[in-house]
Parts: structure tokens; C-alpha cells; sequence
């Protein structure tokens, strides 16, 4: 149910409190149950607002290993909702997610490789980076002609590349063993527990001026929506605002998902979500995704580490499980309409 417009605002400070309070239960919750109140506690102290004086085992553990971890899943959660958004804005098309131009796909073969040539875990994020840059170069390949870039063979061009880049996998999957095969399981349906602050202090400030990137260009998208000739009346470059969001979002998932691994249906489902809440227009669109994708990333991380405590989940399954049902749930409700625009 979408609301007014008046209360959009509110709203979107409704979302982002929601998401704060997900972040600190983020911290809170797991194997070891820390009370909110320590919490609280705990993270005044880590920025300078206070002196702790909880247990010395509770501060280590939110300080050393759920701070980063929650920290990773916010800027994940952002990169993917708001990559999804504005790749939808672009193609006008609202199917179409980050992996769907070869960013994830990629990024799991480059993965694989290092995985089951046995380079070590150390160039592992690296190679999963330049497996998703390599992967989305490509298709803005294919999808450019005449120095112009189609939104159809922008993704026809993923399909391809996704299909090969799968092929590839298959190979690397079926010339693993036993370990590098769980290594590979758990890389493809994503997983946090790689996070550590050396890899925060550059991904923050990176997917941070990403993602303010693309809020700024929420006024060309507006445009894009009425059609590239209507956009070009309205002064708005097409070609040029194309290019430029595609880099920032392949820069801004890309560097995630070399960390994370594949998460599934982020940045297919928030901006769906968001968008039947705030409407269409970016201006609300983009930044609401960026929370509530930031807020359910989080979430779906504590549910994989507590489900089965003190193993966990990948957290793509729990994305999976989460996100499946409630993108069948939104198809249902919108099949008239789908079926109105294609009669």
C-alpha cells in the first residue's frame, strides 16, 4: 500500500530507525546473548561517547568480531538494494538486478579459481573482484553499438555472459574436492564471516560516495523513466547518466560481492518493496532502498548465525527463503496489471 506523499519523509526516518535498531540486535544477538543495554553501552564507548565497563569478553566480541560483521551487511545490503534500484531505473525494466549484468557471476568464477587452484585466501577477494569488473566490461560490450549503449543488449548481453561465465563454474566445481567444494558452496550463497576492518576502511568510503552518487542522480532517472527523447527535451544527457551510474554500481556491488559472495534477491526485492511504499520517483526510491536493504541485510545475518548456533548459514539461503516468497507474493498481486501491459 503506497502512502502519501506528504509522509514520505517521515517514513523514510521511520526506515531508517528501523534500521539502527536491526544494527544494534545485529550486535546484540548470537551465540553469546549480550543485553541491549551493555550494547548500547559497548558502541558509545567504541566512538568516543563513553567508558564501558561491561565484561572485557562482551566488548571483544561485538568490537572484534560483530561490529565489522554488521558494518559489512549494511554496506552490502546498500550496494545491492541501491544497485538494483537504479538499474531498474535505467532499463525500465523492474526485473532486473546486479547479478543480471555479471557482477555476481563473475565475481563466484574468479572465486572459484582461486579457490580450486589453491592461490590462497588472500587474493580471493581480489580475483572476485576482477571476475565481476571483467564480467560487466563484457557485457557493456555486447550491448554497445555506434557508441551508444541498448538497455535490450545491455541485458541480453547478461544473459550470455552469465551463461558462460555458469559453464565455467560447472568446470571449476567439478574439478574441486571435498574442501574447496564446501569453500565454494559457502562463496556462492554468501557468507560475512570473511569481514574484518582492514576490508571495511576502504569498502566504506567507496560504496559511501557510490551511493551518494546515485541519489544525486535521481533527477535524470525521472527523466530516463518518460524515455531517452523525452529526457534529451528535459536536457538530460542518456548516454553520459547511463554510463556513469553502471560504473558506480558495478564499482559499488563489485567491491562487496568480492567479500560477501553471492547474496540473492537484495537488489531485486527491496527496490519492489520500496517502491510500492514511496512510489517511483528516485528521489524517495533510491535512498529508501539504500536503508531498507542496508536493515534486511542485517537481519538476514543474524537469523544465518543464530538458526543453527554455533554454526550458521550462509546467508544467501536465508535471502533465498526470505526474499523468493515475498517477489512470488508481489508477482501475484501485480499479475493483472503485467497482463494489461502486455496485451
Amino acid at each position: 500500500m503506497r502512502i502519501a506523499p506528504r509522509a514520505r519523509l517521515p517514513v523514510t526516518g521511520g526506515l531508517l530507525a528501523a534500521t539502527l535498531v536491526a544494527a544494534l540486535c545485529g550486535l546484540a544477538l548470537g551465540p553469546l546473548q549480550i543485553p541491549l543495554a551493555r550494547t548500547v553501552d559497548i558502541v558509545l564507548s567504541l566512538v568516543g561517547l563513553g567508558q564501558s565497563s561491561v565484561p572485557a569478553h562482551e566488548q571483544a566480541t561485538i568490537e572484534i568480531i560483530r561490529m565489522p560483521r554488521v558494518l559489512m551487511a549494511l554496506v552490502t545490503g546498500a550496494a545491492l538494494a541501491g544497485g538494483g534500484a537504479v538499474l531498474q531505473g535505467l532499463t525500465r525494466n523492474p526485473l532486473v538486478e546486479p547479478a543480471l549484468i555479471g557482477i555476481s557471476s563473475g565475481a563466484a568464477l574468479g572465486a572459484a579459481i582461486v579457490i580450486v587452484v589453491g592461490l590462497g585466501s588472500v587474493l580471493l577477494p581480489a580475483a572476485a573482484f576482477a571476475g565481476g569488473l571483467l564480467s560487466a566490461l563484457a557485457v557493456f560490450a555486447l550491448a554497445r553499438a555506434d557508441g551508444r549503449t541498448s538497455a535490450v543488449a545491455l541485458l541480453l548481453g547478461g544473459v550470455a555472459i552469465n551463461a558462460l561465465t555458469a559453464a565455467a563454474l560447472g568446470l571449476m566445481i567439478y574439478a574441486a574436492d571435498d574442501q574447496e567444494l564446501r569453500s565454494l558452496t559457502f562463496w556462492m550463497f554468501g557468507s560475512l564471516a570473511r569481514t574484518d576492518w582492514d576490508a571495511l576502511r576502504w569498502l566504506i568510503p567507496l560504496v559511501g560516495v557510490c551511493c551518494v552518487f546515485m541519489v544525486r542522480e535521481h533527477r535524470a532517472l525521472d527523466a530516463l523513466a518518460l524515455g531517452e527523447q523525452v529526457a534529451g527535451h528535459l536536457g538530460i544527457d542518456a548516454q553520459r547518466v547511463r554510463n556513469r551510474l553502471l560504473t558506480v554500481t558495478v564499482l559499488a556491488v563489485g567491491a562487496v560481492v568480492a567479500y560477501t559472495g553471492v547474496i540473492a534477491f537484495v537488489g531485486l526485492v527491496v527496490p519492489h518493496v520500496v517502491r510500492l511504499l514511496l512510489g517511483a520517483h528516485h528521489r524517495f526510491l533510491i535512498p529508501g532502498s539504500l536503508i531498507v536493504g542496508a536493515g534486511l541485510t542485517v537481519v538476514a545475518d543474524t537469523l544465518a548465525r543464530m538458526i543453527v548456533a554455533p554454526a550458521e548459514l550462509p546467508i544467501g539461503v536465508v535471502t533465498s527463503l526470505v526474499g523468493a516468497p515475498v517477489f512470488i507474493t508481489l508477482l501475484w498481486s501485480r499479475r493483472r496489471d503485467y497482463g494489461q501491459e502486455g496485451a
